[in-house]
């Protein structure tokens, strides 16, 4: 029987923001990671755009993104759509600062894509104004709770198409830039397939978060794990999409990089400002 699942709250609509990204990279081995969906309004109208981190775009052969499809107005589970992208890295519109770890695509296209074939696409959209500004940001705590959602080391529900939920705290504060970037830490279980996850700030109040009640924000992308190389050296690395070239015997310490949300939507009003649909 089709399972069922009531979309009623914050926290399963976060379920069907992200979207994964299945690549064959140049040398043939096979990559996953994370993307999400983003709606953004601009002065020419709303739109919408897929986000991922750029290191999980460059060098790819081709790549798919897996979409669940929607049946009157609702997700069929499990019902997979896999839209391939040959020469993936050209279809993406990459962060206009090399040294920030994004790329965007608008979704509009990919739809179109979808449509031609018969098929609708289920997503939820974050929006990019629940992105803190920097009074918001001066407003949070130095330890907040966050949750983010993604594709740990390519573990999915592959039979419903789900992500992964995880929980943490942040690990340096929102507010600073940590080590002059826009970025911040988290401390969380951050593994290959995390990177391109979407992180939020979330702290239910009596169970279930709103935009009323108990705090809900977008805070940014992971992009980046710490590994301890040897004694007393560590050292952040982009979160790959395989396991190829990792060092043996290097070790996870459960801090990730964040990137922060506002990156996010300087790209898109870059991208806007050059291409606008």
């Amino acid at each position: 029987m089709q399972p069922t699942m009531e979309i009623n709250s914050i926290t399963k609509k976060l379920l069907f923001n992200t979207i994964r990204v299945d690549t064959v990279l140049e040398d043939g081995s096979e990559g996953s990671g994370t993307a999400f969906v983003v709606s953004h309004a601009h002065a020419r109208g709303a739109h919408t755009f897929i986000v991922t981190n750029r290191h999980l775009v460059d060098g790819v052969r081709r790549g798919g993104l897996v979409f669940t499809q929607k049946r009157n107005g609702q997700p069929a589970f499990g019902q997979r759509f896999q839209l391939n992208i040959d020469d993936f890295p050209h279809a993406w519109f990459m962060h206009p600062d090399p040294q920030v770890d994004l790329a965007v695509i608008p979704m509009r296209p990919l739809e179109q894509a979808a449509r031609d074939q018969g098929i609708e696409l289920y997503y939820q959209v974050i929006d990019s104004r629940l992105a803190p500004d920097a009074a918001t940001l001066r407003g949070l705590d130095a330890l907040e709770e966050i949750l983010f959602v993604g594709y740990p080391s390519g573990v999915w529900d592959q039979v419903n198409l789900m992500p992964i939920l995880r929980r943490g705290t942040t690990a340096t504060p929102i507010a600073l830039d940590f080590e002059g970037r826009p970025e911040f830490l988290i401390d969380a279980a951050v593994y290959p397939g995390s990177s391109g996850s979407p992180v939020f700030i979330y702290q239910p109040e009596g169970g279930r978060a709103s935009l009323g009640r108990g705090k809900f924000l977008f805070a940014g992308v992971v992009a980046a794990v710490f590994f301890r190389e040897e004694a007393n050296h560590l050292v952040p690395v982009p979160v790959p999409a395989n396991n190829a070239g990792m060092v043996m015997g290097s070790e996870m310490i459960d801090l990730g990089l964040v990137i922060k949300a506002q990156a996010v939507v300087d790209m898109i009003d870059a991208y806007l400002g050059k291409w606008a649909e």
